[in-house]
């Protein structure tokens, strides 16, 4: 998309607001939002911002930052229309007030991995399957675990009273240009899952972080809470964010494919899989980025934990869905939907690189149900688990030096410091749990 076509689109459909957006380090939109006067400042890049006040980004002495629009990621907001006035919004990458791309920005960072792939012949293709929950909110407003149906995996009306806000959902990521492959509910009450069509990694990372947004305000409409958090219920299927990616070739070829393998996977399908599993401990602290993450991460609740690959089974960590040819791909099902998908694209695709660039191998693939594994058989096996708390994935994260090479220094440094705090105040809470266990029988 042009300048001149976003500009003829504000005027046809009567944008009187742009909502100018880009992601902190820990993945949250921001956004900056300007009256029609402003958008042509805007869509030439000048607008500026105080840095500072973005959790992780600079300090104050050097907090003046610009926002550059990729126009290609302009869309009308379908919801935000009232009495035919519009508004809109475009993503943008963080320049320093020099004109440079700043560092600490994860889109910025996402296209120079991308770049440093594009050199070794590859560009990275992802589909993202974010799970969520609808609850009801009080009576103040405030969101509750209490589900809104009683529906299981898959179920039809009456059960799934989600259906409706799901349907809208659906109806206004479709007017925002997102082709929607299925929906459905999902296996624990309230819990439901919409798929879209995969894109190029930027862009993918750009649509899951627009799809949390529309998913959450849709919601509201309906006076639910859309939470995408790991594991708000005990006792039931947490939420992850099975990611689907596969490289290809820079001629537009599928470079996972293989018609005479047995599997019909490649050489770079084998090592890239070797490569992921090498680096899943250290990526995970970027995959799954909570405290919360853990409490979704143990054997039982479909999780997969162990560092195994299959064409067919799904306990384990990677798995090779059927479709060949230009859908051959890999499917990493550890990440959760908290977590920034331009950091943990970045991550998983290094990781992978990591394998194809010393044409490591992995080993064989595992077909039994790793949950009913002895350790004994797993240690047989070569499986190992992924980290089992927040604190064991960020010294896994800060021990591999793909990290610090893949997020730079600035992102590094601060995630882990903010990681850190995270942890620790964790730690030293005193939970509803201790008090039930331990404050009437000491």
């Amino acid at each position: 998309m042009t300048r001149e076509e976003i500009m003829q689109i504000i005027e046809d459909g009567n944008i009187q607001f742009l909502r100018l957006q880009f992601v902190d380090i820990f993945g949250f939109m921001k956004n900056v939002a300007l009256p029609k006067s402003q958008i042509e400042k805007a869509l030439d890049g000048d607008m500026m911002f105080d840095g500072s006040s973005i959790d992780g980004f600079v300090r104050i002495n050097e907090s003046d930052m610009y926002l550059k629009p990729d126009y290609d990621s302009f869309t009308v907001l379908p919801w935000r229309n009232k009495e035919g006035i519009a508004a809109a919004r475009i993503i943008c990458d963080v320049y320093k007030s020099d004109g440079t791309p700043f560092d600490g920005c994860p889109r910025v960072n996402l296209k120079r991995v991308l770049a440093e792939a594009k050199a070794l012949g590859y560009t990275m293709n992802v589909g993202t399957e974010a799970e969520f929950f609808l609850f009801e909110k009080d009576e103040k407003g405030l969101a509750t675990t209490v589900t809104n149906d009683v529906a299981g995996y898959f179920s039809l009306d009456p059960e799934d009273t989600g259906n409706d806000c799901r349907r809208e959902i659906i109806e206004t990521l479709e007017k925002m240009g997102f082709e929607i492959e299925a929906s459905h509910h999902e296996v624990a009450e309230g819990q439901h899952e919409i798929n879209f069509k995969y894109a190029d990694a930027l862009a993918a990372a750009d649509n899951t972080v627009t799809f949390k947004w529309v998913v959450k305000s849709i919601a509201s409409k309906y006076n639910l809470h859309a939470t995408f958090m790991p594991k708000p219920i005990f006792g039931v299927n947490g939420s992850g964010m099975h990611t689907n990616q596969s490289l290809f070739n820079l001629d537009g070829t599928n470079a996972f494919f293989d018609e005479s393998d047995s599997l019909q996977l490649s050489q770079v399908a084998y090592s890239y899989i070797a490569g992921s599993l090498k680096n899943a401990r250290a990526f995970t602290a970027v995959t799954n980025p909570l405290v919360n993450s853990y409490k979704r991460l143990v054997p039982g609740y479909e999780a997969p934990v162990y560092c195994a690959w299959s064409a067919s089974n799904r306990s384990a960590l990677v798995r090779i869905p059927a479709s060949r040819g230009l859908s051959t791909r890999t499917e990493i099902r550890s990440p959760d939907p908290t977590c920034n998908p331009y950091l943990a694209l970045a991550m998983m695709l290094n990781a992978g690189l990591d394998g194809v660039k010393n044409n490591l191998k992995p080993a064989p693939s595992v077909n039994k149900d790793i949950f009913k594994m002895t350790a004994e058989e797993m240690a047989d096996d070569g499986i190992v688990i992924l980290p089992a708390s927040l604190q064991e994935a960020i010294e896994e994260f800060k021990a591999n030096p793909l990290s610090k090479e893949t997020l730079g220094s600035h992102i590094f440094e601060k995630y882990i410091e903010a990681k850190e705090k995270e942890w620790d105040s964790y730690r030293t809470a005193v939970t509803e749990w201790e008090l039930n266990e331990y404050l009437s029988i000491y």
